[in-house]
């Protein structure tokens, strides 16, 4: 069976160094918000070009974060695209913001920017974007309407770790990013974790302390916090990751590249192939109208696929309130949708067979 992604052998790679910084950690008997932290926050904002960089516990925790940072709530709302994670939107109602769903480009998954400016109303205070499946959205047009209309960006980068656009990373793009360091992504602790980036001194500290049980320092707490801290272990563990995060990058893309090139198959809608760097590959989906049909026949050809999403947000039951709500082009993409394996240890043998086999697919 190829697997849709061997977490064992991406860390195996790395299994040495992360013991040995294990070590460490064991030895210093300190394990939150420490030595490891304050390295890996300081390697990772250089990394994405901005000043600052505050590890949390989850993806889901920095999203909340920033906009709880920002005040936002109540009666505010956030434009956010309708075929997000689940994540991207729960990080919005749990600040009781209203998400404004605006649909994608089907030819990105991401955020359609040309259908935003109609969705800004006197209540909207930021923008949401989502780097799915780890392309960077195209941000010309959601700057000038970020600056028209005096409205925050915030990015969701959980799948986009090293992704550009026009010179600079993502987490660098907007006001402020959210970053998931779940296992499966490009850049995954061995348990859950996640940062925060940004340029902002002002919100850095704020949500440094927020975080922290709205504490600036022991005892004193001038803010209602929080607990949401990567600890030691965790930091220690994508420390020794990120060095190597762009030539795992460069494997995802040549991967990505072959399938584009040699996948041959009337019945599948293949990714378009956007500018080099500005996809780093975290999820290579395909489209086909009978997906189960598809997904069964690789799972019986000895291929491991998954499916990003299968329910739209506004489909699930968490969000009854939305079922009336009508999303066309996501509801398209969450019923077409198929994930094929795509990772730095997949061998040239298991790319060449789910070409094959996808090739052969009727």
């Amino acid at each position: 069976m190829i697997k849709f992604l061997d977490l064992y052998k991406i860390n195996e790679q790395y299994r040495s160094e992360i013991d040995c910084y294990f070590n460490k950690v064991m030895d210093k008997g300190w394990y939150l918000l420490g030595d490891e932290n304050t390295s890996f926050c300081n390697a990772f904002a250089k990394y994405c070009g901005t000043k600052y960089a505050l590890g949390v516990a989850n993806g889901l925790d920095a999203l909340n974060l920033i906009i709880k940072a920002y005040g936002f709530g109540p009666g505010d709302e956030i434009i956010v695209p309708a075929n997000t994670y689940i994540a991207s939107i729960l990080a919005i109602s749990e600040n009781g913001c209203k998400p404004i769903l605006v649909e994608p480009d089907i030819n990105t998954y991401n955020i359609n920017p040309n259908l935003i400016e109609k969705a800004i109303t006197p209540k909207t205070k930021a923008i949401m974007v989502v780097h799915l499946y780890g392309q960077a959205v195209e941000m010309e047009n959601i700057w000038r309407l970020a600056e028209k209309y005096n409205l925050k960006i915030i990015e969701d980068s959980a799948q986009a770790h090293g992704a550009m656009y026009k010179g600079r990373r993502v987490g660098n793009l907007g006001d402020a990013s959210g970053f998931s360091f779940y296992p499966g992504k490009n850049l995954g602790c061995l348990g859950d974790g996640g940062a925060i980036t940004t340029n902002d001194e002002e919100l850095y500290l704020k949500i440094k302390a927020i975080a922290n049980y709205g504490s600036d320092k022991k005892y004193v707490n001038i803010y209602k916090g929080v607990n949401s801290r990567l600890d030691e272990l965790q930091a220690a563990v994508v420390n020794v990751k990120l060095p190597h995060l762009d030539e795992d990058n460069n494997k995802r893309r040549k991967i990505a590249n072959y399938y584009i090139k040699n996948i041959n198959n009337p019945l599948i809608v293949l990714p378009k192939l956007p500018k080099e760097d500005m996809h780093v590959w975290h999820l290579f989906v395909i489209r086909t109208e009978n997906r189960d049909k598809l997904q069964s026949y690789l799972q019986a050809n000895g291929i491991q696929t998954l499916i990003h999403y299968p329910i739209p947000v506004h489909k699930q039951e968490a969000y009854k309130e939305w079922g009336n709500l009508s999303y066309p082009i996501s509801e398209k993409i969450h019923k077409e949708v198929l994930s094929l394996p795509i990772s730095p240890v997949i061998t040239s043998d298991e790319m060449i067979k789910v070409v094959e086999v996808i090739n052969e697919y009727k």
